[in-house]
C-alpha cells in the first residue's frame, strides 16, 4: 500500500517510535518521510504519533532514565524533521491509561505460542539476549502494539517491513474480537500497513552492513548528528572489500554507500554535487567497470545527507531552547488521546458486556 491508495478523509493514522535514543536515517526513510507526505496531503480524519515509552521499558526496565530522557529527544526529532503539531497529535503512551486496560482484554485472544512465533519478536529476542529469560512485557508487546492501533480506531499504520508481523497480529485480534462479540456490528475495523514505496527504505541497512540501521547496533547516522560526525560515519561506511584500487571493478550489491544512494539520491543531486554523471545508474555503471574510487562516491553521499540534515539541525537548535513548551504540548496531547481512547474502551466494554455501569436500574 502506498500513500495514493486507500487514503481518504475518513482514515485515522497512527504510528510511533520507542524512545530509546534519537531517531536515525533508518527512521527517516522508513517512517518519518511517509508521515511528512501524509501530513502535507492532509487527506485524513485524525493523525496520531505515539512516543511508546511503555514498550521501550519492556527491555529497558533497568534503564528508566534512558527512556525518560529520550522522550523529549524523540519529540524534538519529530518537530525538527517537519512534523507539524497543529496537524498531528504527538502523545506519550504511558499517559494514556486506557491502553493498559484494553491490552489486558486483548491478551485473552492471543496464545503464548502465537507470540513466540511472531517473526519480529523472534529476531528481537535474539538481538537482546532474551533466549533463556524473556520478560513477559517484551513477549506481549505485539498485543500492546495492537491496542495502540485499535484504541484510536486507526485504519492506516505507516511502518517498516519488520513491523508487518505486528500488523498481522493486530488483524488477527480484530477478527477474533469481532467474531466473538457482536459480529453483526463489529467494534474494530481492520488496519492496513503503509510501507515506503522504495524497498531499500523499508529496512535501511546499518553502516556496518551486518544488520538494519538501529540504535542498539551502534551503526546509525542520527538526525541530530553534527556535520563532522556525519561525514566521519559516511567515510567509514562499508563498501566493497575487494574494491581496493580505484581501477578495480566494484560491486554495488551489499555496498552500503550505494544502498544509501538508492534511498536518498535524486537526479537533481547530480546537477549540484556530481555534474559529470547524469544519474545513479550511470554512477553505478562506472563503479562496476572500474575507475571510480570509494572516496568520491562517499563524498557525494555526504553532500546529499548533509543537505537533508542541515535544516533539521537548524530547527533542532531552536527547539532545544523551548523544551518546556514541547513538554506542555505532549502532556496536553496525551490528555486528548486519553479522552479518545476512553470512548473506544467504553464501546469495547459494551460489546463484551462488562460495562457494569449499565447494570444500574433506572427509575
Amino acid at each position: 500500500m502506498n500513500i495514493k491508495e486507500n487514503s481518504n478523509k475518513k482514515d485515522v493514522i497512527l504510528t510511533g517510535d520507542r524512545p530509546t535514543g534519537n531517531l536515525h536515517l533508518g527512521h527517516y526513510v522508513g517512517s518519518v518521510s511517509n508521515r511528512l507526505k501524509l501530513q502535507e496531503k492532509g487527506n485524513y480524519k485524525k493523525f496520531y504519533i505515539m512516543i511508546a515509552d511503555t514498550q521501550a521499558l519492556t527491555d529497558n526496565a533497568d534503564r528508566v532514565d534512558k527512556v525518560k530522557n529520550s522522550i523529549i529527544q524523540v519529540a524534538i526529532d519529530y518537530l525538527s524533521a517537519g512534523i507539524n503539531p497543529d496537524k498531528v497529535t504527538i502523545f506519550i503512551q504511558s499517559l494514556v491509561p486506557e491502553l493498559f486496560e484494553m491490552t489486558s482484554y486483548f491478551m485473552n485472544f492471543v496464545p503464548v505460542s502465537r507470540l513466540q512465533r511472531n517473526p519480529t519478536i523472534k529476531d528481537e529476542i535474539k538481538q537482546r539476549g532474551f533466549v533463556k529469560s524473556i520478560p513477559i512485557g517484551f513477549l506481549n508487546y505485539p498485543v500492546s502494539q495492537a491496542t495502540d492501533i485499535l484504541a484510536f480506531e486507526s485504519s492506516i499504520v505507516p511502518v517498516g517491513d519488520d513491523q508487518l508481523p505486528m500488523i498481522e497480529q493486530t488483524r488477527e485480534i480484530v477478527s477474533s474480537f469481532n467474531n466473538l462479540y457482536k459480529p453483526e456490528s463489529p467494534v474494530f475495523t481492520m488496519p492496513k500497513a503503509l510501507l515506503p514505496e522504495e524497498e531499500i527504505c523499508r529496512r535501511l541497512p546499518g553502516l556496518d552492513a551486518k544488520v538494519k540501521m538501529s540504535k542498539s547496533a551502534g551503526n546509525a547516522i542520527y538526525l541530530c548528528d553534527d556535520e563532522k560526525t556525519v561525514k566521519e560515519k559516511i567515510m567509514s561506511a562499508y563498501t566493497d572489500p575487494n574494491h581496493i584500487r580505484v581501477s578495480d571493478p566494484g560491486n554495488v550489491d551489499g555496498n552500503i554507500v550505494f544502498a544509501y544512494l538508492d534511498a536518498f539520491c535524486q537526479e537533481e543531486h547530480f546537477k549540484r554535487f556530481l555534474p559529470e554523471y547524469k544519474n545513479l545508474d550511470e554512477l553505478k555503471q562506472h563503479y562496476r567497470k572500474g575507475g571510480l574510487g570509494d572516496v568520491k562516491v562517499k563524498l557525494f553521499l555526504n553532500n546529499i545527507i548533509q543537505e537533508l540534515l542541515e535544516p533539521i539541525r537548524e530547527k533542532r537548535s531552536y527547539l532545544l531552547s523551548h523544551i518546556n513548551d514541547i513538554y506542555e504540548m505532549l502532556f496536553d496531547n496525551s490528555k486528548k488521546a486519553s479522552s479518545e481512547a476512553r470512548k473506544v474502551l467504553e464501546k469495547m466494554k459494551d460489546a463484551m458486556g462488562i460495562n457494569y455501569k449499565n447494570l444500574l436500574i433506572k427509575d
